[in-house]
């Protein structure tokens, strides 16, 4: 069974992400964005404490809330994968070029080691997650999901009545809505959804409710 623990980071209220498989201990770091450093040792000393086996760093996309402990993360496991879709690399890259007015100066870049890619399946520990691709906010975003646990890692596609923002760079209105009909309205209704900010929610609850899908 695949446990998921929340920390919300930065400024921007983001929510950092670990995949925890009970029965091995085998861990994912998904979008950690701690920054200062008692954020980082809060997520380390957790960690520490419940003696757990990191093995991937995950990103489900690249925008600087989501990756501003990719560095700290890789700098303490640094044997272990850090992925994220293609797409989403120039997004990635162009986090050092506003961190600093952003008021993140202390920014660190860190390249992946490998991909994300639309069907490919993680083993951690017992368990498996299944990445499924959702542009719209950004153009690599895809969402993670643990079939098994009828639950899933969002980012910022689909919160509690609201949908990711479109405004960025390489954000499309219309491509994240149907991102959002094929990939998440697809799931069974009581699929958890953890998004990138703000509280959990469901399939269900959205498909019924949300404002930009109904």
């Amino acid at each position: 069974m695949l446990r998921i623990v929340a920390f919300t980071f930065n400024a921007f209220s983001e929510n950092t992400y670990l995949l925890i498989d009970e029965a091995t201990r085998a861990t994912a770091i998904v979008d950690p964005g701690a920054y200062s450093p008692a954020e980082q040792q809060t997520l380390r000393a957790y960690i520490e404490q419940e003696k757990l086996d990191v093995q991937y760093l995950l990103n489900t996309h690249a925008h600087i809330d989501h990756v501003l402990g990719n560095a700290f993360v890789l700098k303490q496991y640094p044997s272990i994968p850090f992925l994220l879709h293609a797409l989403d690399l120039p997004t990635l890259r162009a986090v050092p070029t506003y961190a600093g007015p952003y008021g993140f100066p202390a920014y660190t870049h860190a390249e992946p080691t490998g991909e994300l890619a639309a069907g490919q399946v993680i083993k951690l520990g017992e368990s498996e997650l299944h990445v499924r691709f959702a542009p719209g906010h950004a153009p690599g975003h895809v969402v993670l999901y643990d079939a098994a646990g009828s639950q899933l890692v969002g980012g910022d596609v689909l919160f509690k009545g609201s949908i990711g923002r479109t405004d960025l760079p390489g954000g499309n209105y219309n491509t994240l809505i149907q991102s959002i009909k094929n990939e998440l309205l697809t799931l069974p209704d009581e699929t958890v959804v953890y998004p990138g900010h703000g509280p959990a929610t469901t399939v269900g609850a959205e498909r019924r409710s949300n404002p930009f899908l109904t």
